[in-house]
């Protein structure tokens, strides 16, 4: 086949074929807090974009923005697929979405985990997702159960010692 008249791209072009960034096959639960931090983003990644769009002729700018534009699609998908949990309607004697667990360890240490969307999670700072092995050992749990956390580095058993709902 000719390739005569196929265009290709001048040394100086950036092409935007990124692919898109997945998107989890979960519904996307959210705390108060989390729809917020995803809009917070929509807002900088929109006037990053709009920044970008005033200075097109440059090369770096060429290059950045079409990272930019796929973020921005990626981030107003996660808003428009959001479920805002209420958390005032939260069970409080059990653990589900939104709870902050304090747990008792196989090592008598106590630890706090939050149950979050995925979007939130940061496991380093006790947040972790729904869909976390942890917080699906811990769904449903009362204070006094003992649940098993099923990891790859094996099995460990938790106490569940309090449980709160913050506001947001």
């Amino acid at each position: 086949m000719s390739r005569a008249f196929v265009r290709e791209p001048d040394g100086d072009e950036v092409r935007d074929d990124l692919p898109d960034k997945p998107q989890s096959a979960h519904p996307n639960y959210v705390t108060p807090g989390g729809l917020t931090a995803l809009q917070a983003m929509r807002d900088r990644l929109r006037a990053e974009k709009e920044a970008l769009e005033t200075h097109k002729d440059d090369m770096e700018t060429k290059q950045a923005l079409p990272h930019v534009q796929r973020d921005l699609r990626w981030v107003l998908e996660r808003i428009e697929r959001a479920i805002l949990v209420d958390l005032a309607v939260q069970p409080r004697d059990k653990v589900a979405f939104g709870a902050e667990v304090e747990i008792i360890g196989e090592d008598d240490k106590r630890r706090t985990y939050r149950v979050v969307g995925e979007d939130e999670a940061d496991a380093a700072n006790g947040l972790v997702s729904w869909v976390s092995p942890l917080a699906r050992a811990l769904d449903a749990a009362a204070v006094g159960d003992v649940v098993l956390w099923k990891r790859p580095a094996g099995e460990v058993e938790l106490e569940v010692a309090a449980i709160r709902y913050p506001e947001k």
